[in-house]
């Protein structure tokens, strides 16, 4: 039934729906009696044309209609078979047991019969979609309209001058905007207790004749400008709680109670915290029930708490409070939220100075909340140098008073009097002295606001210059840092401060370790700290990050004293070390950049062992050439000389050298390297033993990590231009042409040196755990180094986690390769007697190539 009816009648509702929408919304009241009417007309027609339509359409559904509906919905219809009769085989015992079994499961399977739910779709009658039309009218007008007004239906259709002459009235509340809450309809509001927030506005307009309804009300507080109680349009703001009355017929009353907007609070939820470049960070939280719309930080000087001593001692000109606007929220509640005041004020005149932080808020409405103000040091960038030090002082007293401008002046000039030592050089010492001289001329002139700002700048930039400097010796550097941080300790810096001094010594230490391995020593040991032993103590990298991490654990924890010993006892480490080649044995895995490393080391020594050859090769064919015969006993005389190293004539040399051979056929120890024979020989050996190290260096120039930036492409090309110096050596030594080949071959060993150099700067560039030799491990940030080889049993590339430097394809025609390759795959994808998890896999290898 219910399904016949909603197919049926849904055209009627659907009418209803529509005419029900606009009398809601008041349209009714807006028309003339004669369009009223005639779309009055119109509506009952419709409605009556739907009810027809539908009656004629719907038929009360009959009992085996039901029957059939239910019996359709079980499996093998066992209503219908149970009245079914048995056509064949009747007086057959055998039939009818089987029919007979036959109707015992019907019987049984009838048991599970249910009711059958409607189906109340009417998409197929109503292809429009006319219904959902009809239906979101409603909804509009139920969420934006009132069933009250489809009373002055009637007495529209009664005269038309009811809805002007009689006692009807509308009201509306609309809290403010900021608040979010959606206005309210006076007239569907029942009467009683009514709760809107403070700041809503009232509006009342009355229809009817004048004075048939009054409006009474005790929540405005109006006392000025009061009009007629009976005027036709009424508008005020709920400021507190009372009553609101219409009085006459129809009328309502309420007890409307105000919900105060509180004002607003902010809170410092910490303590302010500073590294060691002046950047303060201080955490609030900032609450209202709305919002807070902004709010602002005011930092003043608290001239009772400032030491008035030296240049301080002298009245302020007058340090205007700093004021900076609180971050706020970009997006999410406002209501209830955190945040932190970053700022760096290090070039403020309040900076390390004395001053009250205060914080306020405002919300939409106007008030305002403000915090307690906290007393504290204003934190600016603490400068380790003696020299900036001071010029920082004075800069602090030339912007706290004027006055202090003469006594400046003299006190830069005293300080700077012997600038030996104080300045690293002379484009600081003439900056200071300019600003001296600006200064002296300014007070004679008198200093204006933009002098005075210009000096205040330009002492700031000397500061900065002293402080941090141009210090190309790294030890230097290190110097710096260690100072700096144990004058932390002895201040008691806080943990970002003691983090980022931590963070420049490792910088420092990296950059001294780094001077030691461009100088290294070809021995065969690790990091080494002479003791004054002969067998020097061996320090690792890993070592000397762990004696760091654990001094800044220290520090952390307020342990100043344990943290100043262990402090002592890396700075004599520090000051004993020196690097020297080791086979990195100990260090850990050996990884593709160290291996490269040690290699060119290799190929370097035996290009000097070459060299130191050759070198006395040239030096035994001049030796030769000044020792021939002139006849007689000079002769005999000469050939009896010592040589240079002290050997007698016919003695070997230890490095293999053999005496000269006279024109009269005489013979030493060798033949004359010179003329041919062995000596010959001796030259194509010193050749192929060129070309051996040449071939060596191209096997190691293809097998070079693959590093970016400048250093690794200087690097590239330092390699480049040993390879060619060993082509010309080679060259020279099978002409033998021994002093060009000497020549070619310190050029090799400077191209090697500076390869090396670069390399291993490109390894430290991109974050190699090797960019040292031996075990000297590179960065002191001593960040674990995890296995250095991938699933697949390949060494890991040197510019990351994860890859291989390693050449898979070696050769010239690696494209034909990798076509090879992906035939291959594509064959065996196609192969259906292989595993389905073996072709997902190469059908997935080919999706990716």
């Amino acid at each position: 039934m219910a399904e016949r009816a909603v197919r049926c009648f849904w055209p009627l509702w659907s009418v209803l729906f529509l005419l029900l929408a606009p009398l809601m919304f008041g349209w009714q009241d807006l028309l003339s009696l004669e369009a009223f009417w005639a779309l009055a007309v119109l509506a009952i027609l419709a409605v009556l044309a739907a009810t027809v339509w539908g009656l004629r359409r719907f038929r009360w559904p009959a009992k085996t209609e039901a029957v059939a509906r239910v019996d359709a919905a079980m499996p093998g219809r066992p209503i219908a078979a149970m009245a079914d009769a048995q056509a064949i085989g009747r007086g057959d015992p055998a039939s009818e047991a089987v029919w007979n079994a036959h109707i015992a499961q019907m019987k049984l399977a009838s048991r599970d019969a249910r009711a059958v739910e409607p189906d109340l779709r009417v998409s197929s009658r109503d292809p429009y979609g006319l219904r959902f039309m009809a239906l979101l009218f409603f909804v509009a007008a139920l969420m934006f309209g009132s069933f009250l007004r489809v009373g002055s239906v009637g007495e529209v259709a009664l005269g038309g001058d009811a809805l002007a002459t009689g006692p009807v009235w509308e009201g509306w509340v609309e809290p403010p905007t900021y608040t979010g809450k959606p206005a309210i309809y006076l007239n569907d509001v029942p009467v009683g207790l009514l709760v809107v927030p403070a700041g809503s506005k009232i509006t009342l307009r009355l229809y009817g004749e004048v004075g048939a309804l009054t409006v009474a009300e005790t929540i405005s507080g109006r006392t000025e400008d009061l009009g007629a109680a009976s005027e036709a349009q009424q508008t005020f703001i709920a400021a507190s709680s009372g009553r609101l009355a219409i009085d006459g017929e129809n009328g309502a009353a309420w007890d409307i109670r105000i919900i105060a907007d509180t004002p607003p609070a902010v809170d410092l939820i910490g303590p302010v915290e500073a590294d060691a470049m002046g950047e303060m960070s201080q955490p609030f939280q900032a609450i209202d029930d709305y919002g807070v719309e902004s709010g602002a930080a005011v930092i003043a000087l608290d001239l009772g708490a400032v030491d008035r001593r030296y240049g301080l001692a002298v009245d302020p000109d007058g340090v205007i409070p700093l004021v900076l606007d609180l971050p706020m929220p970009f997006n999410g509640d406002r209501a209830d939220f955190e945040a932190f005041l970053v700022e760096n004020l290090s070039e403020h005149p309040l900076a390390n100075l004395p001053v009250t932080l205060s914080m306020s808020v405002t919300d939409a409405s106007g008030q305002i909340g403000d915090s307690i103000p906290e007393q504290m040091i204003l934190p600016g960038r603490r400068f380790f140098q003696p020299f900036a030090k001071a010029v920082i002082e004075q800069r602090r007293d030339l912007m706290w008073a004027r006055a202090n401008a003469p006594q400046i002046a003299l006190v830069m000039r005293a300080i700077s009097h012997r600038p030996e030592g104080l300045f690293s050089n002379e484009t600081t010492y003439l900056r200071m002295r300019t600003i001296i001289r600006r200064l002296e001329n300014y007070t004679d002139l008198g200093l204006t606001d933009d002098a005075t700002a210009e000096i205040v700048q330009a002492m700031w930039d000397l500061a900065i210059q002293l402080e941090d400097g141009t210090l190309a010796d790294a030890r230097k550097r290190l110097a710096r840092a260690q100072e700096r941080l144990a004058e932390a300790m002895r201040d008691g810096a806080s943990d970002a401060e003691i983090a980022e001094l931590m963070q420049e010594l490792r910088d420092a230490t990296n950059d001294y370790m780094q001077m030691l391995a461009d100088q290294m020593e070809p021995t065969d040991g690790t990091d080494q700290a002479d003791s004054g032993d002969d067998e020097g103590a061996q320090i690792r990298q890993d070592e000397l990050q762990a004696l760091m991490d654990r001094i800044q654990e220290l520090m952390e924890e307020g342990r100043m004293a344990e943290a100043a010993e262990l402090m002592e006892q890396l700075n004599e480490m520090m000051e004993n070390l020196r690097i020297t080649q080791g086979e990195g044995g100990e260090g850990g895995p050996r990884t593709p950049g160290q291996q490269s490393m040690d290699d060119l080391a290799e190929t370097l020594q035996d290009q000097e062992n070459l060299s130191d050859e050759a070198f006395r090769e040239l030096q035994d064919r001049a030796n030769q050439q000044g020792q021939q015969p002139q006849g007689g006993d000079q002769g005999g005389e000469q050939n009896q000389q010592p040589s240079e190293n002290g050997e007698q004539p016919g003695q070997d040399g230890q490095q293999g050298q053999g005496q000269g051979v006279g024109e009269d056929g005489t013979s030493g120890q060798q033949g004359d390297k010179g003329t041919g024979g062995e000596g010959e020989g001796q030259q194509g050996s010193l050749a192929d033993r060129q070309q051996a190290l040449r071939d060596e260096l191209q096997r190691q120039r293809d097998g070079l990590p693959d590093l970016e930036g400048e250093a690794g492409d200087i690097a590239r090309q330092s390699l480049d231009r040993a390879d060619g110096a060993m082509d010309g050596a080679e060259e020279a030594l099978r002409n033998g042409d021994m002093a060009e080949a000497i020549d070619r071959q310190a050029e090799a060993m400077d191209a090697l040196r500076n390869g090396m150099r670069s390399l291993n700067q490109a390894l430290a560039q991109n974050n190699s755990s090797e960019p040292g030799q031996g075990t000297e491990r590179g960065e002191a940030q001593g960040r674990t180094v995890p296995t250095r080889r991938d699933p697949l049993g390949r060494e890991l590339g040197n510019t990351g986690q994860f890859g291989t430097d390693e050449r898979l394809l070696q050769g010239d025609d690696v494209y034909r390769r990798a076509e090879q390759i992906l035939d291959e795959i594509r064959r065996r994808s196609a192969q259906q007697n292989r595993p389905e998890i073996e072709r997902d896999y190469l059908r997935r290898l080919l999706d990716q190539f």
